[in-house]
C-alpha cells in the first residue's frame, strides 16, 4: 500500500487509479463543502504550503477525481418551480443509436440531468418546467412525438431533500486507497452501469 507525502502530489497509477492520501481526502472535504474557498485558505486548512494545495487540486481535476466547480441554483428562482423525473424506455429500432440518445437529452430546454438506467427504463431524466402546462408540452414535444421512444412515465417531485452521501466526501477511506476513475465510455444496451449526464449550465 503507498502513502504519498504531503509534499508530493500523488499520480495516476498504470492502472488508471488515482492513490488518494489524507491530504487529498481533507481537500475534496473542504472543497465539497464549499467549492470557492480561496487556494490560501485551503492549503492553510489542511496543512500545506499554498503552492502544494494548488498543485494537488490541479492533480484531482486533471485525474477527473474533481469533475468541476458549479453554482447550485434553485430553479424556482428562474422562474422553473416544477421539477418532475421522467423515466423513458427506448424503442427497439432506436437501440442501435442508443448511446447518442443521453447528450440529446441532456441539451433540451430545462433538463438538469440525464441518467442511463440499467433495468425496464432506459433514461431517466429530471426536468424543471414552469408549470404543468409547460411540462406537458415538454413531454409531447421532446419524447411522445418521436418514434425514438416507446413509453415515458412522468413523476412530479414534490421535494428535495440533500442527503450526506450526496457530497461523495471521501472520508473513511483507508491511506492509499485507490480510486479508480474509468475513461467514459459509450453506453452499452443490458448489462450497463448507471451513468448520468449533466446538461449544460444555463
Amino acid at each position: 500500500m503507498t502513502v504519498w507525502s504531503a509534499a508530493r502530489p500523488n499520480p495516476l497509477s498504470s492502472t488508471g487509479e488515482v492513490l488518494l492520501d489524507e491530504v487529498d481526502r481533507q481537500i475534496l472535504d473542504a472543497l465539497v463543502e464549499d467549492a470557492r474557498l480561496p487556494n490560501n485558505t485551503l492549503a492553510a486548512r489542511v496543512g500545506v504550503a499554498p503552492s502544494t494545495c494548488s498543485l494537488r487540486v490541479k492533480r484531482l481535476v486533471s485525474a477527473g477525481v474533481i469533475r468541476g466547480f458549479h453554482a447550485d441554483l434553485a430553479p424556482e428562482a428562474l422562474g422553473l418551480p416544477l421539477q418532475a423525473m421522467i423515466a423513458v424506455r427506448m424503442s427497439a429500432s432506436a437501440r442501435a443509436d442508443i448511446g447518442a440518445v443521453a447528450p440529446r437529452l441532456a441539451a433540451l430546454p430545462g433538463v438538469l440531468n440525464v441518467y442511463f438506467l440499467s433495468g425496464g427504463d432506459d433514461f431517466l431524466i429530471q426536468v424543471a418546467a414552469a408549470s404543468p402546462d409547460a411540462l406537458r408540452e415538454f413531454v409531447t414535444r421532446h419524447l411522445s412525438a418521436s418514434r425514438e421512444f416507446a413509453s415515458t412515465e412522468t413523476s412530479l417531485v414534490f421535494d428535495h431533500v440533500r442527503g450526506a452521501s450526496e457530497r461523495l466526501a471521501p472520508s473513511g477511506r483507508q491511506d492509499g486507497a485507490a480510486l479508480h476513475v474509468p475513461a467514459p465510455e459509450p453506453p452499452r444496451d443490458r448489462g450497463r452501469q448507471a451513468t448520468s449526464v449533466r446538461a449544460p449550465d444555463r
